[in-house]
């Protein structure tokens, strides 16, 4: 499948807003901890899907991968924040990946179809924020980390589009994907009340 028709699906409802970027650069720590977080929470992820849908053909082919690319990104993260003297710690959650499984459907095979679309577009919303972060960080080496990972966020949301449009027509996935949209947007709509929860998928949207 062409890149293009993937880039041409729109996956996000809404832009990640001023403040929410304004916050993430005064707080890099926090940030580069909760992507530490993130990283590892994708791959378990993938790979839950693959033992969801053990016999699915043509899932393990893309999901080990795609599972193993972000261990990978996973152990990027944990080395620079060994080389700033930290390491992996507990944080409390902004509550956004929790929110979106509420909204995926429980029978199959529409399960699956949202919780591909999900996972998709928790990869987009990574891949936009990244972006921000790789453009205005004020610090050489998080620039660097954040826009070395741009191209594969991309490929990781263009997976996710794939595996549905293999399964589903687009007159299926379309309308749930702007649904889900839609709640992602929910997700994230409001004000940050303590700097220090900013994460990398805390609230922070423009809404129209």
């Amino acid at each position: 499948m062409p890149p293009t028709s993937v880039a041409s699906i729109r996956w996000l409802a809404a832009p990640t807003s001023a403040s929410w970027l304004q916050q993430a650069i005064s707080r890099p720590m926090e940030v580069l901890i909760d992507h530490a977080h993130c990283e590892r929470k994708a791959a378990g992820s993938a790979v839950q899907l693959m033992f969801r849908y053990l016999c699915e053909p043509g899932l393990g082919e893309v999901l080990s991968p795609l599972a193993r690319e972000e261990l990978e990104h996973f152990e990027q993260v944990l080395a620079l924040l060994q080389a700033r003297g930290r390491y992996l710690e507990p944080l409390p959650s902004p509550g956004y990946g929790g929110f979106l499984a509420k909204h995926i459907r429980k029978g199959e095979p529409l399960r699956m179809l949202d919780s591909f679309l999900v996972a998709g577009l928790i990869e987009a919303r990574s891949h936009e924020r990244m972006a921000l972060l790789a453009e205005h960080s004020l610090e050489q080496d998080l620039k660097d980390l954040y826009g070395s990972l741009l191209l594969s966020e991309a490929r990781h949301f263009g997976l996710y589009w794939v595996l549905c449009e293999q399964r589903w027509d687009r007159s299926v996935i379309v309308p749930r994907l702007e649904e889900l949209a839609e709640v992602e947007v929910q997700a994230l709509t409001g004000v940050l009340e303590k700097p220090e929860d900013v994460r990398m998928h805390s609230c922070g949207v423009d809404s129209f």
